[in-house]
């Protein structure tokens, strides 16, 4: 292994739970809430919907990955657009994945402060982004097992939980309700808000579906990417949209969608109901495991994200330089950082920062996976040899995803509860795009 290579020891199992472990987190156990408050139980199609875009675009992933082994996500969209692009991308990238693990972080000293009140919110936020930083020094085939393991127990409870819903749904675990069914049904029916209801909700769902595109991001260090990358992507996307649909369907099935509160998670709520002992402490330990989850994976998706441009001379050279267990190591001391310095945020205004940072990653998924799209689009007709996974329906079920995810994107800057984080995220892509412009101004391609 050379001095500044990454390590090809991902397993199809870490790559498939790495990328959950980044999709399933705070847009699932506490944007559920918010989703159903907007289209009612009809939202259940807009996570459908959702994923069957996202299943387009990491089908696409799949494609590239096997003309073009060894080759990242910021590598095909470079094949494609050129280097000016994949920087811009690429470092778009790495701040949405900052802006994630920041948010992460701090949630998950929120839910620690339900055991430990009287510790300040900001000293527990930088423990939970201490322990994070410790396990990604690890070799990456330690820290693949580790995050399986992270990512498996509360993909676990969630199974646990849709077990339990469904036996009280069906009178099997008694409650004193005799017939939840109704609650599909009645305070407005299955779509209260109407139909349109359902593409509102699209703002939330984009971001707790971002992180799927990991998957784009594990290639190098992945062992035969380009024939276990088919196999994972049909069985996860199908995963994904089960781990949905189906604890949503309960929740709204248990608890009308009108009743639900912003006090605690829908899940806490519905275990409640169950009569489960302990069961607001069971959900609170699965949210602290969810949420730390995603952070894990962000942090890995931004570091290799940076070395990756480091390697190609489109970031600072130190990012390139791996340790003995090929973690670029500059790559994350600086994540670290900015996830220490996010956490002292809280010692100002915590629920302003979790705003102001909730849509700024929807967004960007939504401009990356666009991205990846028309890469796609633009390749298939220079490959060199025909790929054994294909893309379906070529071209027009991607120029329809694309399309969608445009439309969605536009709805994002149209929204005014979303207004000073699509500002920020803006301002972002106008000095990335600034220094590129520059950067590349005498090396165009």
């Amino acid at each position: 292994m050379t001095k500044n290579q990454l390590q090809k020891n991902l397993l199809p199992r870490h790559i498939s739970l790495m990328a959950m472990g980044g999709a399933i987190g705070t847009g699932i156990f506490k944007g559920s809430g918010e989703t159903v408050s907007i289209a009612g139980p009809g939202v259940i199609f807009t996570y459908i919907f959702a994923g069957l875009l996202l299943l387009v675009v990491m089908g696409s992933i799949a494609e590239m990955a096997i003309i073009y082994p060894n080759t990242n996500m910021k590598g095909f969209i470079g094949k494609a657009f050129g280097d000016r692009m994949a920087f811009i991308i690429g470092w778009m990238y790495c701040i949405l994945w900052l802006a994630v693990c920041v948010i992460e972080v701090v949630v998950a000293g929120s839910f620690l402060q339900f055991w430990l009140p009287d510790v300040p919110l900001w000293i527990l936020s930088i423990i939970c982004s201490i322990v994070l930083i410790a396990v990604n020094t690890m070799n990456v085939k330690n820290y693949g097992e580790f995050e399986f393991w992270f990512a498996g127990i509360k993909i676990g409870m969630i199974i646990l939980f849709i077990i339990l819903g469904a036996a009280v749904l069906f009178g099997i675990i008694p409650s004193g309700e005799t017939n939840y069914l109704q609650n599909y049904t009645e305070n407005g029916g299955f779509f209260p808000n109407g139909g349109m209801s359902v593409f509102s909700a699209l703002l939330i769902v984009m971001f707790s579906y971002g992180g799927s595109e990991l998957i784009g991001v594990t290639v190098t260090e992945a062992k035969d990417a380009e024939k276990i990358l088919p196999k994972v992507i049909k069985s996860f996307i199908f995963r994904i949209i089960l781990f949905y649909t189906l604890p949503i369907l309960i929740i709204c099935g248990l608890i009308p969608w009108n009743e639900l509160t912003d006090d605690s998670s829908p899940f806490v709520q519905v275990l409640t109901i169950s009569g489960l002992s302990g069961a607001a402490h069971i959900m609170n330990f699965v949210l602290i495991i969810a949420v730390l989850s995603a952070a894990n994976s962000g942090i890995y998706g931004c570091t290799r994200m940076m070395y990756s441009l480091a390697l190609e001379g489109q970031g600072p050279k130190a990012f390139s330089k791996v340790n003995k267990n090929g973690v670029p190591l500059y790559s994350l001391l600086v994540t670290a950082i900015i996830l220490i310095a996010g956490s002292m945020i809280a010692l100002v205004k915590q629920d302003e920062v979790f705003t102001l940072l909730m849509a700024f990653p929807g967004f960007v998924v939504s401009i990356v996976w666009i991205t990846i799209c028309l890469a796609q689009l633009k390749l298939r007709k220079s490959y060199p040899f025909q790929p054994s996974f294909k893309i379906w329906g070529y071209p027009y079920i991607p120029i329809f995803t694309v399309i969608c995810l445009a439309i969605i994107s536009i709805s994002f800057l149209f929204d005014e509860a979303n207004r000073i984080s699509i500002m920020a995220c803006l301002a972002c892509f106008f000095v990335v795009i600034v220094i590129a412009i520059f950067k590349f101004k005498s090396n165009e391609r």
